[in-house]
């Protein structure tokens, strides 16, 4: 039996990055105080869990440009996330430790959003 070259959802680096994105926005969330939560903390959860939510919905479309439509979700609700945690840090809401962190995956991330993306239309021009 031949193998098939479908890489499944959870093994692909964008979609783990993303998972590890919203690991470390639940830590920073749950260092948070009911009025924050409410406040900043909800939407920063909501739109960090939105990006691997993005590039699962994405992954399961069967055409290119829907496919890519997601991933652009994606990035959208990657800057999004990064606003919620700039506004968080400048009123002293995050632990400079998981700031860094979270940093620090969000620039992988973007990295390979974009490849992931580039390498979609790539997969596209060639059917």
């Amino acid at each position: 039996m031949k193998k098939s070259k479908y890489i499944l959802l959870k093994d692909l680096e964008v979609y783990k990055l993303a998972r590890e994105l919203s690991k470390i926005a639940w830590e920073i969330y749950q260092d948070l105080n009911w009025e924050d939560r409410k406040t900043m903390g909800d939407q920063f959860l909501r739109s960090t869990d939105s990006v691997g939510a993005n590039i699962a919905e994405g992954y399961g479309r069967y055409h290119y440009l829907d496919q890519i439509k997601f991933y652009y979700n994606s990035r959208g609700s990657l800057k999004e996330c990064s606003h919620w945690l700039e506004i968080l840090s400048e009123r002293g809401k995050v632990n400079p430790e998981k700031y860094k962190q979270f940093k620090t995956v969000i620039e992988k991330f973007s990295l390979k959003l974009n490849n992931f993306i580039a390498s979609t239309y790539k997969a596209k021009n060639r059917q």
